[in-house]
């Protein structure tokens, strides 16, 4: 959909016509450049479900999870602080989430310093009982600056991906051969007028 919403907008007369020149590459180039790295971002799954290991490795992190559903009449367990934060972070403010900068920003909206917080598109304000906002962000204000860093450092490392920092092969020793007898590629020297072929 952002696609075929991005490529009206290329069509319109207020954007210059690329040259025939550029053809159709030049237009894939900047369609791609100009989209968001949606690939980037985790699954729907695992941003609902990114609150838990954070609550393990901050257990003194308040949940404020005492809201009612509207739907059901009951408390939402999982209507957290962490949870609503990352939904906010995520899909409201559609920042990355496995940027420490990013999820800064974020606690500084909650904080007042940075953009404002609209009630209607809080998550939570339309299906709990009680807008959670304010108490949010006085939760957020009750934290001292180390465990805003010790919150935004676990969210990081919540949202970024392990790597693997042993190889998974063993290079050859100095007595092994290696086992494939393929020779790299050899390039030849550029001739005057190879340079025309790329016209």
């Amino acid at each position: 959909m952002r696609f075929l919403l991005f490529f009206r907008f290329l069509l319109t007369k207020s954007v210059p016509k690329p040259s025939l020149k550029r053809g159709v590459g030049g237009i894939l180039i900047a369609i791609a450049l100009s989209l968001p790295a949606i690939a980037q971002q985790p699954p729907a799954a695992d941003i609902r479900d990114a609150w838990k290991p954070v609550y393990k490795q901050l257990p003194n992190l308040p949940l404020e999870n005492k809201y009612v559903s509207r739907e059901s009449g009951k408390v939402n367990p999982d209507s957290t602080l962490v949870n609503r934060l990352i939904e906010y972070h995520v899909y409201v403010k559609g920042r990355a989430p496995n940027y420490r900068l990013d999820w800064k920003l974020t606690l500084a909206d909650y904080l007042g310093a940075n953009e404002l917080i609209q009630d209607t598109t809080y998550p939570g304000a339309k299906i709990l009982r009680q807008n959670p906002l304010e108490g949010d962000r006085a939760a957020i204000n009750r934290l001292n600056r180390q465990q805003r860093d010790a919150l935004v450092q676990t969210l990081v490392n919540v949202f970024t991906p392990e790597t693997s920092t042993s190889p998974t092969t063993e290079p050859p020793t100095n007595n092994q051969q290696p086992t494939n007898n393929q020779q790299p590629p050899t390039f030849s020297q550029p001739k005057p007028g190879d340079a025309d072929l790329l016209k």
